[in-house]
């Protein structure tokens, strides 16, 4: 099928005052519990794009009731969930289909994994070649029965009386702690997980919100059986990942100023605050209230100056998401090098291939390796030209914050990728460079 290009124009700076979709990785988990509860959940500012309405949507499929209302202007981002309690999922007649969603397939693995029926999951192209074994390989020392493709989707569980284990993971993945947790409370016993380094933990208080509980005892996370989930009214705060890619830019391009309201401030997620203070750039974060557990606020990033920046490799769990918005820093004249980071490869795109030819192709020099990347900052305007998104929603937008600093319009090939996460990314772009004129 056809792929949507943009054109993306030079911009002398960014302003203005805006708020981002509801944050990904808390709408999924929200979703999820609140099927596993007991009780109606009302989900606010549930996040718009493709990934968390494939939740939904294999949500459905196992049983349950979800109505998504309208507002006035024929927009979505309200849900209602009918929990059916821990264990009172449907058999699917048929697989579920995750789409280009790695969370909905990982996560709802967990979950399945405890009830007693087989399902099988499926995704697109690009799911399809990413790594689903670190996933399975807990699943069935836990007492499931997994199949996967050479480690890959599709993958069909085979739901089993659960037992409680104690598990190391091998690489720092939320992804792969949750789907632990979700199974653990399924299982017989406690289960636990214990990570190499922090990651992100929306699962630990999404639990606590609908009346679980998980211990966190520094790297070991822990949940008992037996638990009772209540469904919840909740909000989901603005996505900080998708906040980035305007912060960033705001810090790069001199005059620039945004500020963003009701953005989450887990302090899992705000590791890219410290980045930008490092670079130079002026922060300012007050937090106003915290829904569910998850503190939320706003934020206001203004440029000052640009430096060399340097990601270290105990930096990258905090930053996975954000590092394509990051690297966009080098076309407006920082010094960007990172490593550490090889989880990049195995995203919806290989991240650091992808950034490097797109980089590349609009004038941007990249040193590639395998484990990350090292960007010299421009010293004159990157020429512009075509760059290839390879499907991924976060390159789309790294690549259209790195063209505003060219000579010439660049295209973005591939650009309707950001309806994964973030539909409306392009109109607000426009917005902020129409509103930054005369400013």
């Amino acid at each position: 099928m056809p792929r949507r290009a943009v054109t993306v124009m030079p911009a002398r700076r960014l302003r203005g005052r805006l708020r981002v979709p509801g944050d990904k990785s808390i709408s999924h988990r929200y979703a999820i519990l609140a099927s596993l509860a007991e009780g109606a959940s009302r989900l606010t500012n549930y996040a718009p794009g493709a990934d968390c309405r494939t939740t939904l949507a294999c949500l459905q499929r196992l049983g349950v009731d979800i109505v998504e209302h309208v507002d006035s202007q024929g927009a979505t981002g309200n849900v209602t969930v009918m929990g059916r309690g821990l264990g009172g999922l449907r058999s699917p007649s048929s697989p579920l289909d995750a789409g280009n969603s790695g969370t909905t397939l990982r996560l709802l693995a967990g979950v399945l994994a405890g009830h007693p029926f087989s399902s099988t999951m499926v995704g697109d192209e690009s799911l399809s070649r990413r790594p689903m074994h670190r996933v399975l390989k807990p699943l069935e020392r836990m007492g499931a029965r997994c199949e996967a493709t050479d480690g890959h989707a599709p993958v069909t569980i085979h739901g089993a009386r659960l037992h409680g284990i104690a598990y190391t993971t091998e690489v720092p993945s939320a992804q792969v702690k949750s789907a632990v947790l979700l199974a653990g409370l399924h299982a017989d016993g406690v289960t636990s997980v214990t990570e190499p380094a922090p990651t992100r933990d929306h699962t630990e208080r999404a639990l606590a919100a609908f009346g679980g509980t998980a211990t966190t005892i520094g790297l070991t996370i822990t949940v008992g059986s037996g638990q009772h989930l209540r469904g919840r009214a909740l909000t989901v705060p603005g996505d900080m990942s998708s906040a980035a890619f305007w912060l960033i830019a705001a810090a790069a391009i001199p005059g620039s100023r945004v500020e963003i309201e009701d953005v989450g401030l887990n302090p899992t997620r705000t590791k890219l605050l410290d980045v930008l203070r490092r670079l130079g750039a002026r922060v300012t974060v007050e937090a106003t209230d915290d829904d569910g557990g998850e503190p939320r606020g706003r934020v206001v990033v203004e440029h000052d100056r640009v430096g060399e920046l340097v990601v270290a490799p105990d930096e990258v769990p905090a930053l996975i998401d954000e590092l394509p918005a990051v690297a966009a820093l080098a076309a407006h004249g920082a010094s960007v090098a990172v490593s550490g980071a090889s989880e990049l490869r195995v995203k919806e795109s290989d991240r650091i291939a992808t950034l490097a030819a797109g980089f590349r192709a609009i004038g941007i020099g990249v040193e590639e390796r395998p484990d990350g990347f090292t960007i010299e900052g421009m010293r004159a305007h990157p020429a512009g030209g075509t760059a290839d998104a390879g499907g991924d929603h976060r390159m789309a937008m790294a690549f259209a914050i790195a063209a505003l600093a060219a000579e010439r319009p660049s295209t973005i090939v591939g650009a309707d990728a950001v309806a994964i996460s973030y539909p409306g990314f392009f109109d607000t772009l426009e917005r902020l460079v129409a509103e930054s004129v005369g400013a």
